[in-house]
């Protein structure tokens, strides 16, 4: 049996799931959505349970999409609807519309879920606003081997559909954990975890300092930085050097070299 077509930009289902591009309406319908090939495929290798699957097989252009069709048809059935063009460009964003795209329950991962290894390496966000940074901080931890993500503060929206892109769907597959700056910080200093605070200019170089044993790496916004939960006896500065005019890198790429310190410290090949 071949899915409904949903030709109509006023259908109810087209129009709520439109509006998840909002994070109001994330949290008031707790769903999020998974625009992608590369993206969908990475959620159900993870488990995600999708709710509704949107595709415009006009679009499904690629043997990614035309493959992930057919997986999507065998394992979601009448959750996948056909949509036109026109109903497909309201429910997509950005440029890259490779036809399929998902609306999940929105995931609500807590610290005490966590399932660390024996000696973990964590990264901790704080106030990182921008989806983009976020995933690619999210695609590096994946890179790196980092025991888990954990965003500390409100403001960072760990399933922003920008979120999910930049990752390239390897949020499903980092362990993350959604928590306030007090109840993270009580939670690293309960597991004796050393922490590094990247700061400007502060402390030692990020080279410089030891990785090896249960460490956190804490991240701020470029704009304003770690706020002063983060300055402690126990919690201590680190910097990456600024040769250039630019004071700060983007938090992004911050994160990636000193996750890659870290890798080398632990002997990682």
């Amino acid at each position: 049996m071949s899915a409904p077509l949903i030709t109509s930009l006023q259908n109810q289902r087209v129009k709520d799931a439109a509006k998840l591009r909002d994070r109001r309406q994330r949290e008031k319908q707790n769903r999020f959505l998974i625009d992608g090939t590369r993206e969908l495929e990475r959620a159900l290798d993870a488990g995600v349970e999708l709710g509704e699957v949107f595709v415009c097989p006009q679009l499904c252009a690629t043997d990614g999409a035309r493959h992930l069709l057919v997986r999507l048809n065998r394992e979601c059935g009448e959750r996948v609807q056909h949509v036109t063009p026109e109903v497909f460009e309201k429910l997509a964003f950005g440029e890259r519309a490779e036809g399929i795209i998902a609306a999940a329950p929105t995931p609500r991962p807590t610290l005490d879920e966590l399932k660390l290894p024996e000696n973990p390496l964590v990264c901790v966000l704080e106030c990182v606003e921008k989806p983009g940074n976020v995933g690619a901080i999210l695609r590096s931890a994946d890179a790196a081997g980092i025991s888990a993500v954990i965003t500390a503060d409100e403001r960072t929206d760990l399933f922003n559909p920008n979120t999910v892109r930049a990752s390239l769907g390897t949020i499903f597959h980092v362990p993350t954990a959604i928590a306030d700056a007090p109840t993270t910080l009580a939670w690293l200093r309960e597991r004796g975890f050393a922490m590094w605070a990247a700061r400007v200019g502060s402390g030692p170089l990020y080279s410089e300092v030891d990785y090896r044993g249960p460490t956190a790496i804490v991240l701020g916004s470029e704009a304003e930085g770690l706020s002063a939960r983060w300055w402690a006896d126990d919690i201590r500065p680190v910097h990456l050097p600024m040769l250039g005019r630019a004071d700060s890198l983007n938090v992004s790429v911050a994160a990636a070299v000193m996750f890659y310190e870290a890798l080398r410290q632990r002997g990682a090949k």
